[in-house]
């Protein structure tokens, strides 16, 4: 499994936002130049952000965005959710799609499910605050 470029970029600037702190807003155009992010893909990842409830933006003097919650309650399958949905390995979990050609000899779709889970769960272990080095990272991810 590999996440997209854009969770990616998602993740580094909600890190550099969480390092800001607190109440501070910050401008697509500030957070650009700060993470070396082209400045188009700052505000696309913005627009999911919030969205996804992640960030909070707003308009006018002293506009711009900051973070809808504490970087301890914003975990890195929130984040990669935001982005690219539901954390997936495989695509037969979606019961709407039946477009798998072993389908019927399959021995692995009972288990995907379980699998989705526990990938998801670790994901879910590592908060923005961890990322953004302000608070530690957990010793062992199971």
């Amino acid at each position: 499994m590999r996440l997209s470029s854009l969770a990616d970029y998602a993740v580094v600037l909600l890190a550099a936002t969480a390092r800001r702190g607190g109440d501070a807003r910050a401008t697509a155009t500030v957070l650009a130049e700060e993470t070396g992010l082209p400045l188009p893909t700052v505000q696309k990842l913005v627009s999911r952000l919030s969205a996804a409830g992640l960030i909070e933006t707003g308009r006018g003097t002293g506009g711009g965005f900051r973070l809808a919650r504490t970087p301890a309650t914003i975990d890195l399958a929130q984040i990669i959710e935001a982005i690219e949905g539901p954390i997936a390995l495989t695509t037969c979990v979606d019961a709407a799609r039946h477009d798998c050609a072993v389908e019927t000899n399959c021995m692995i779709r009972p288990h995907a499910g379980t699998v989705n889970a526990v990938v998801r769960g670790a994901l879910a272990g590592v908060t923005l605050a961890q990322l953004a080095n302000t608070g530690a990272m957990p010793q062992e991810v199971v």
